[in-house]
């Protein structure tokens, strides 16, 4: 057995954590670069703290999810302005602009020099300007990871710029910024972060580590996330939240993901989707669709008992089997409202390069098994 565990390299979790970053990014430059999310409001504490210690700040708020051309862009403009530190603050989206444009104010060039699968691939050579992440949705697990998910508009496609040198410097998770989550975002994020310790943990990249990351956080995402979506103010359950979304980014940055966001990904680029709505749609019928090709042709993969405990960790009883987890993952995106993939303009006839895009993913060369290209089209049928 041989695995490796990279992570950022400081990590503070908690109520009121927030109010730490101030103090740390005035011992790392002077003039930071911070990356808000769509409700830049939400930085605002931030702002006047690192303006009482002496930092200045240049402020870009990023709506949607970042492009190539975008983090370019404002690299640029981060370099112009002096800025030695880079602070994301917001979603999943706003955390990977900040990482992307951090490694470019330092290496230079163009995104598409460094990106897998549609540019050249190249090594970052430099280390990024120190980064600081502090999420404010419960979703993606972006501020432990060492990739930066970048749309490319005109290659109709998200890839990621990944590297250990990306790790951010430091990742303050703060539960408290979650709060003020409408519950679609809460569902959607949500999902997302569920999906991310359950893929981990049946993945053929599965290692000891990343195993009892993801089992507290099905436990914790389980009983929680229908809590959070009902009510915003449950800290209880937002703080579980937190933690299964900061366990999440953990797991797949040291073991690998599957199905699932192996269509996420390249859906992503074609379609105008949030990237936690398509994660959460796809769930239950990739779920079922592993379970079927395990059983059908990996009777000895150790996969098919782990789903087995997925759904007894879902469910929270040890009796449960596979096909309950599945049914139990079903009533949760029903109660939690999940459109269908047509909802953002999927068709049967996206079908054909939608799988083509996902077999080649990273993601998906992390599933338990390999599906086939039928096996693929039935999951999307049945999640649009």
């Amino acid at each position: 057995m041989r695995f490796e565990f990279v992570t950022a390299t400081r990590i503070i979790f908690g109520p009121g954590t927030l109010k730490e970053i101030g103090p740390i990014a005035a011992k790392m430059g002077i003039r930071a670069l911070v990356v808000t999310g769509s409700v830049p409001d939400r930085a605002q504490p931030l702002l006047d703290d690192l303006a009482a210690r002496g930092v200045g700040a240049t402020v870009f708020a990023i709506s949607g999810e970042p492009t190539t051309h975008l983090v370019a862009e404002v690299a640029e403009k981060a370099r112009q302005a002096g800025c030695d530190v880079v602070i994301g603050i917001g979603g999943g989206s706003a955390i990977d602009a900040g990482k992307a444009i951090a490694a470019l104010l330092t290496n230079g060039g163009e995104p598409l020099d460094y990106l897998e699968v549609i540019g050249k691939g190249l090594p970052l050579t430099k280390p990024p300007a120190p980064y600081i992440a502090a999420p404010t949705t419960a979703g993606t697990g972006s501020e432990v990871t060492k990739n930066a998910v970048l749309a490319s508009p005109e290659h109709r496609v998200k890839v990621s710029l990944r590297s250990n040198l990306t790790l951010p410097r430091l990742a303050v998770v703060d539960p408290e910024l979650t709060y003020s989550l409408p519950p679609e975002i809460t569902a959607s994020t949500g999902l997302d972060a569920l999906a991310q310790v359950i893929e981990p943990y049946v993945s053929n990249k599965a290692n000891p580590l990343t195993d009892a990351i993801c089992r507290e956080g099905i436990r914790r995402g389980a009983r929680s996330l229908r809590r959070a979506f009902e009510n915003g103010a449950d800290a209880a359950a937002r703080e579980d939240m937190a933690i299964t979304s900061l366990f999440g980014g953990l797991a797949l940055a040291n073991a690998n993901l599957g199905a699932v966001h192996g269509f996420a990904g390249p859906m992503g680029g074609m379609f105008h989707a949030p990237h936690g709505a398509i994660c959460g749609r796809l769930l239950p019928y990739a779920m079922a669709a592993n379970v079927q090709a395990l059983q059908e042709r990996g009777q000895g993969s150790a996969a098919l008992h782990r789903y087995d405990e997925v759904a007894q960790l879902l469910i929270g009883t040890p009796r449960a089997t596979a096909h309950d987890g599945v049914s139990w993952m079903q009533a949760l995106c029903a109660a939690l409202d999940v459109p269908p993939l047509s909802a953002y303009g999927v068709k049967a006839d996206d079908f054909p390069l939608i799988i083509e895009k996902a077999a080649k993913s990273s993601s998906m060369k992390g599933n338990p098994i390999t599906l086939t290209a039928e096996e693929m089209e039935e999951i999307l049928k049945q999640a649009l």
